[in-house]
């Protein structure tokens, strides 16, 4: 009965959702304020229907209904309560109910907390929402069924893929969605401003909010799949250039890029038409990633199994979005018109480097992810375009990237001069050659630059704070008052910068990695690292769902023994797979990481042993930028709709706030 009503509320939600669509977008032209109330309250209902529906697929996941196929095929009553719920989006059916599920919330928090646009406006993005999860939702029920029944039901399920049973999979894809997904309101905002044929500086006021959310679910997600890879694969690595780790690159590339833009836009009303056209691509290539992650095109670890009816609607949906947004753009391209000027040397031109080294970054990465499996498809050539590839195209352009974005903050708006803000970054220049200085002596010239331009980003944020605050240059007191003063978003942009510049710094520093693949007897020690590394014993242990071998290693130094390391090798019968689970200890400066790869014939253990200099702040980097997100996203400018009315200052403290009110960044 419960499949049966989350297959009711599916379809309810199909009709609601091109209910919305249709009235979104024509109410406007109707003039008729009954029908633009309409579309809000069509967007509640419509996350309502598909809300229902997926608490049903979930309920069907906890009691282990196996009259339903999705859950017949990816759960089973052996496997622990957790991962019975997180089941539901791992796998292709069941994430696009998460993936509709979310593009639905977007829509009702634009109803809700979109009072302060123009209810045309507010209409008419409603409506651009509703008809892009019409589309989807059109797609799950037609030929991605998750609550299809299956007669006769097995006895037992299948179960969960076991690389997925892991605390990580319960926040990675949610968080990673609300990104993808999330950038739906921007999209929308921009065919929505095409459509009415206006796009100004309160077009930029009211998309940055937007953007500025959901570019901190994508770097968090981002940040949170990495580190779920990194520990739970026993790979060793953070990043593996994957076709799908690319496919999620892309759009924090273009999404960063709008965010910047959109700040030209409300200060200049410049760059209008690069907005637009950078809010378009961000949710193309969302909508690409869905499409590559499950047309079977893209050979991947991430990939989802799909019919190949699946990948061709979702391949309509695409062509549709993306060719009717262009197609609008191109008719509508003489609205967008730049209204405001700005000096080439200025902050708005420094935003401008900023967007044309990422869309670079962006362009090689796309290039380098499709033109493989595109040439195959079209000419039956093999290629394999790998880490080298990327690393060597994609460095020389964050060099330039790295440099622009720490001089960028400290040039004013409109016009400046080079030689003030360069004076002002001696000590982050000074530093970052010593630091290149040294560890190039120890010829590794690739570090030496990731540290020494990782040192540049973060001393350069930490001066333009102290640039802000005045520090050193009136008394402690002062400047933290006027640190208690200093917009949010001014510090959110600090936060942001330098936490990109400790994931330079972790990248940097996991080149020094060292690594040994060797199989011990119990007893042996070998050397790594300056650690001596001891295996003590394997013992077997149980698990919920399987069963597993576990090495207990110690680390010792100079004789005293630091740590036990107890990596595991974990056996799922009902599935026949073996997977690895990697011990990691860390210091928050340093990762001392050990797999245990396999039970050689002879005995013994062969193990993967790693020292990873620097490798917590790849993650402490991520986690830093989206805080910064969170801290600016929290500042009063910044919050959905138009701001509200300050109160009149006193012309002194017009003056003492001035020079804050035109610094924020980002």
């Amino acid at each position: 009965m419960i499949p049966e009503l989350g297959h009711f509320a599916l379809a309810l939600a199909v009709a609601l959702a091109f209910a919305q669509g249709v009235i979104g977008i024509f109410a406007p032209g109707l003039r008729d304020p009954r029908a633009m109330r309409a579309a809000p309250a069509l967007a509640i209902s419509h996350l309502l229907a598909i809300g229902t529906c997926f608490l049903c697929l979930i309920y069907a996941g906890i009691v282990s209904d196996f009259t339903v196929e999705n859950v017949a095929d990816f759960s089973s009553s052996a496997v622990p309560f957790i991962y019975r719920i997180t089941g539901t989006w791992g796998n292709h059916d069941g994430s696009m109910v998460l993936w509709c599920f979310i593009l639905s919330l977007c829509g009702a928090t634009v109803a809700v907390f979109g009072h302060n646009l123009p209810s045309s406006l507010r209409a008419r993005v409603l409506g651009v929402l509703g008809l892009v999860s019409g589309g989807f939702l059109l797609f799950t029920l037609t030929v991605s069924d998750p609550l299809a029944r299956l007669w006769p039901p097995p006895l037992q399920g299948a179960g969960i893929n076991p690389i997925l049973q892991d605390p990580g999979l319960a926040f990675h894809p949610p968080v990673l969605y609300a990104g993808y997904v999330g950038f739906s309101v921007a999209f929308a905002f921009a065919i929505a401003a095409l459509i009415e044929g206006r796009i100004d500086a309160a077009w930029g006021r009211w998309v940055r909010p937007w953007a500025l959310l959901s570019w901190i679910f994508l770097t968090a997600g981002i940040t949170l799949g990495s580190w779920w890879s990194y520990y739970t694969l026993g790979w060793g690595g953070f990043w593996f250039w994957d076709p799908v780790e690319n496919a999620a690159l892309l759009p924090w590339l273009t999404g960063t890029a709008l965010l910047h833009c959109a700040i030209v836009v409300e200060k200049r009303e410049a760059l209008k038409a690069w907005a637009v056209l950078l809010a378009i691509a961000t949710f193309s290539l969302s909508l690409s990633g869905t499409f590559l992650v499950r047309s079977g095109i893209l050979n991947s670890v991430h990939s989802f199994a799909a019919a190949p009816d699946q990948g061709l609607f979702i391949l309509v949906l695409l062509g549709l979005t993306i060719g009717g947004s262009l197609l609008l753009f191109a008719v509508r391209a003489p609205v967008l018109a730049a209204t405001g000027m700005f000096s080439p040397l200025s902050r708005e031109s420094a935003l401008v480097l900023n967007n044309i080294f990422l869309c670079a970054i962006a362009s090689v990465v796309f290039i380098g992810t499709l033109y493989p499996p595109f040439a195959n498809l079209l000419f039956g050539i093999q290629l394999s375009v790998g880490a080298p590839f990327f690393n060597q195209t994609v460095l020389p352009l964050t060099a330039p990237l790295i440099i622009a974005m720490a001089v960028g903050p400290l040039l004013p708006w409109k016009r400046a001069a080079l030689a003030p803000a360069l004076a002002r970054l001696w000590l982050a220049a000074g530093v970052a050659l010593v630091v290149f200085l040294v560890t190039t002596a120890e010829r590794h010239v690739v570090t030496a630059l990731g540290l020494a331009g990782g040192i540049w980003v973060v001393l350069s944020a930490l001066t333009d704070l102290a640039e802000r605050l005045r520090l050193f240059r009136v008394p402690l007191s002062a400047s933290l008052a006027r640190l208690m003063t200093l917009p949010r978003a001014a510090i959110g942009a600090t936060l942001g910068h330098l936490g990109f510049g400790v994931t330079v710094l972790g990248i940097a520093g996991m080149t020094l990695a060292t690594q040994k693949v060797i199989v011990m007897q119990p007893g042996q020690t070998t050397e790594l690292g300056g650690y001596a590394w001891t295996l003590n014993d394997i013992h077997s242990a149980p698990g919920p769902d399987y069963s597993q071998r576990i090495a207990d290693i110690t680390l010792s130094a100079h004789g005293h023994a630091l740590l036990v390391l107890h990596p595991s090798r974990r056996n799922f019968a009902a599935q026949g797979v073996t997977t690895n689970d990697a011990a990691i200890n860390t210091n928050g400066f340093q990762d001392i990481y050990a797999v245990f790869s396999d039970e050689p014939a002879g005995g013994g253990a062969e193990l993967r042993l790693n020292r990873h200099p620097l490798a917590p702040e790849i993650w402490f980097g991520g986690l830093i930028m989206a805080l910064g997100g969170m801290i600016s996203l929290s500042d009063r400018r910044l919050r959905v709709g138009a701001p509200a009315r300050a109160k009149q200052k006193k012309p002194e403290e017009v003056v003492a706030l001035g020079s804050e009110e035109e610094g924020f960044f980002l």
